[in-house]
């Protein structure tokens, strides 16, 4: 028998979403690997056990993850996971290191080797790894969708022979994956579409899908990308040019969508009290960036919230919302990064601590923090 695969049944909070699909089961497999899934794992993901078992999964209760050698999950593991883990496991989830470095030196410290997938490099190789990418994309559509069921009116223009409806104006900011997505389904709900970002080349993409792009355009805005393709803090000066500029646009607008967060930070607050005051009556805002602390002043988390007037969404974890795509795009992210670890020949582990994917995404390793940017040394800078 091959190495054995645990897919965990997610714990935290209201996470829907599962680490494995049918079709993962089935990939896994073929790597010569033996695969468990904790019972009803994908349950609220929309796949029951019967279809994990069909490919070939065993399926077991919690107990099963401590003769894992590797654990595939969403979240990064509780105290209570961590403790039933064998050291030695190889531990492959969104593992949030940011703020969070007791539970990183508890993985550390159980001796496991642990991946956070979200800082997987935006290089070509890793596009089909890249989770920040596969969830907000779905984040940016679901926004949309969420807007649409609290918004009281129409979103396309409807000419009928009782009148003209207006088609809704939506602004999206930040227009990242989930800001591009946002944009696109706006538009394909008829909505009349802006949106605005820090980064150049946004320019263009926002154009290309159809909606008016709103920003300072001066030289600090021209140079204003960072070498990973993120957002980079403005100056102060710049965040207040932007600010009027955006003020007097949200005025006019019936839904504001935020995605605006940078790695590591809390997230920038871009729409403030007096913004929303000055929105229609009936107005809708949606804030993408809650679990960083928002990106909308008065935003509470997990609520539709009246502040000022305009319904405020919060709501957590937007990807989760529909959580059968999700996890769908989620696991194949996920078993795509596994197959490098996986020696062709004798379908043994190999963390290959020179490998680019490895060196980028390893957290804890060896009974230590490695990662440089988490307290560790990088093993390749010695």
């Amino acid at each position: 028998m091959g190495n054995i695969v645990f897919v965990a049944k997610e714990t935290t909070g209201n996470e829907t979403r599962v680490a494995a699909s049918v079709e993962t089961v089935k990939k896994m497999r073929s790597f010569g690997l033996d695969v468990i899934v904790e019972t009803d794992a994908g349950k609220l993901s929309r796949i029951p056990d019967s279809e994990y078992q069909a490919v070939g999964a065993r399926i077991g209760p919690v107990d099963a993850a401590a003769s894992a050698d590797i654990v595939l999950k969403v979240r990064r593991p509780t105290e209570a996971e961590i403790s039933a883990y064998r050291s030695g496991a190889v531990v492959i989830a969104i593992m949030d290191p940011y703020g969070n470095d007791e539970p990183i030196a508890g993985m550390a410290k159980a001796g496991l080797s642990t991946f956070a997938m979200e800082l997987m490099p935006r290089i070509t190789r890793a596009q089909s790894m890249d989770v920040l990418s596969s969830q907000a994309n779905l984040a940016g559509y679901q926004a949309v969708i969420e807007a649409a069921v609290v918004y009281d009116r129409a979103m396309p223009m409807m000419m009928t022979a009782a009148g003209t409806v207006p088609a809704a104006k939506v602004f999206v900011m930040g227009a990242g994956v989930a800001g591009l997505q946002a944009i696109a389904t706006a538009r394909r709900l008829g909505a009349a579409v802006s949106a605005t970002d820090v980064r150049p080349a946004a320019k263009e993409q926002v154009a290309s899908l159809g909606a008016k792009f709103i920003a300072v355009e001066d030289d600090e805005f021209r140079a204003a990308e960072t070498a990973g393709g993120y957002a980079k803090e403005m100056s102060g000066e710049y965040q207040a040019k932007q600010a009027a500029l955006v003020a007097e646009h949200i005025a006019k607008q019936d839904i504001v969508i935020t995605t605006a967060l940078i790695p590591g930070r809390p997230a920038p607050r871009l729409v403030s009290r007096d913004m929303l005051k000055s929105m229609k009556p009936g107005a809708v805002a949606v804030d993408l960036a809650v679990e960083r602390g928002g990106n909308i002043e008065g935003v509470k988390p997990g609520k539709v919230a009246d502040v000022d007037g305009v319904r405020v969404i919060g709501f957590a974890n937007m990807a989760g919302r529909i959580a059968a795509s999700a996890s769908a795009l989620y696991a194949k992210n996920i078993v795509t990064f596994l197959e490098t670890m996986i020696d062709k020949e004798t379908k043994a582990i190999m963390v290959n601590l020179d490998d680019e994917l490895i060196k980028a995404t390893i957290l804890t390793h060896a009974g230590a923090v490695v990662h440089p940017a988490f307290g560790g040394a990088s093993k390749g800078d010695n």
